[in-house]
């Protein structure tokens, strides 16, 4: 506030001739204005540089040090009177020079080490899947969220990330050797497992999945697989089958035997599904619950029987005539029982493939120790690691 006058004023001096606002007159000092005297030698808005005993240097110039005047690499001195401390302006090109070079190094980097990421990534998904007779059957897992990072299988050209389900379709599941996708119901959803992927089933009579057409023939020899992860206390629970009419071909899940629970392969040689008809290969004595367990069910057409591997071992093996060929596709999560749903999966499913052909105990163990050799392709897969 002021009392209605005029507050007394401090007239700013004019400034001298030849100089500007806020600079001294006159010509610029050894140091610049603004910067503390001193041994720095600054000059108006950049540094002064001043030659300081290279012992190095001087040795290699036979005792002779460099004049004092001498320019710094990447400056160019400014017009003026060669005085000690004068100013250097720097040479905005050779500078550029050596950033773009610098960026273009740097990008060369990376590219290289990309590439030689993806290069390892690709090798080692190679071995995995081949060189592990497809199975890559390593250290268990339960379900997980982490992030899959897995990669493609079977002959890809181009080392890319692995996907579970056909691109723009979360909900049909990718045929990795085949042509057969997997329709997944509204309580069967596929989730990361570790580096690999899984579905997982809430035991409802939406748990399952469906592909479009037959995968399996049951009239020929044939071995499917799947690791499981039940958890479920008590009933049927089906990995998969086949058939959506009044009964199915085949069944490979849990069912309670003698009073708890067990491992099954049971097929189905009538087309009624009637007891007396059914085959059935039972793993008793294991643990069931919430273990992650590798299943393969083979049928050898020339012998006429079926058996069942439970984690490599051979669970039993039994003599069967012929499988009924049960019309309808295959079924994950599922089975047909009298045309209705049974067994609904409750728990997480992986790595589910079809072989045309039937395992021998000895390839049984070696696809679970990856060691199967040569590795057989199959012909349909689903949820690699």
């Amino acid at each position: 506030m002021t009392d209605g006058t005029n507050p007394p004023s401090s007239p700013q001096p004019e400034p001298a001739p030849g100089s500007g606002y806020g600079f001294p007159p006159g010509p610029p000092a050894h140091n610049g204005y603004g910067y503390p005297a001193g041994g720095g030698g600054y000059g108006y808005g950049y540094p002064q540089f001043e030659q300081q005993p290279n012992p190095y240097q001087q040795e290699a110039d036979g005792g002779q040090w460099p004049p004092a005047t001498q320019a710094q690499p990447g400056f160019t001195r400014l017009a003026g009177p060669d005085v000690p401390g004068a100013s250097q302006q720097p040479d905005w090109e050779a500078m550029a020079e050596r950033s773009d070079a610098e960026r273009r190094r740097k990008k060369l980097w990376m590219l290289g080490g990309a590439v030689t990421v993806l290069a390892l990534l690709a090798g080692g998904g190679t071995f995995f899947l081949l060189g592990g007779a497809g199975g890559g059957e390593g250290a268990d897992a339960k379900p997980s969220a982490s992030t899959p990072a897995s990669p493609e299988p079977g002959n890809s050209t181009s080392p890319q990330a692995y996907t579970a389900t056909v691109a723009g379709d979360d909900t049909l599941l990718r045929d990795s050797y085949g042509q057969t996708g997997i329709r997944l119901g509204p309580d069967l959803r596929v989730s990361p497992l570790g580096k690999r992927f899984q579905v997982i089933g809430k035991g409802n009579g939406n748990s399952w999945g469906q592909s479009a057409e037959p995968v399996v023939d049951v009239t020929k020899s044939f071995t499917i697989t799947a690791r499981a992860y039940s958890s479920a206390t008590k009933g049927s629970r089906i990995v998969m089958s086949q058939g959506d009419g009044e009964s199915y071909s085949f069944e490979l899940g849990v069912n309670e035997v003698n009073g708890k629970q067990a491992w099954i392969f049971r097929v189905q040689t009538g087309d009624k599904g009637a007891e007396a008809t059914t085959r059935t290969v039972a793993a008793e004595g294991l643990t069931v619950l919430k273990t992650p367990t590798l299943l393969m069910a083979t049928y050898d057409a020339e012998k006429k029987a079926i058996a069942l591997y439970v984690d490599g071992k051979k669970a039993g093996e039994t003599p069967v005539p012929t499988i009924w060929q049960a019309p309808g596709p295959l079924q994950l999560g599922r089975s047909r029982h009298h045309d209705i749903w049974t067994g609904p999966w409750q728990g997480g499913l992986h790595n589910i493939r079809v072989y045309d052909s039937a395992f021998t105990q000895e390839q049984a163990a070696g696809y679970k120790e990856g060691k199967l050799s040569p590795a057989p392709k199959p012909a349909h897969a689903w949820l690699l690691p």
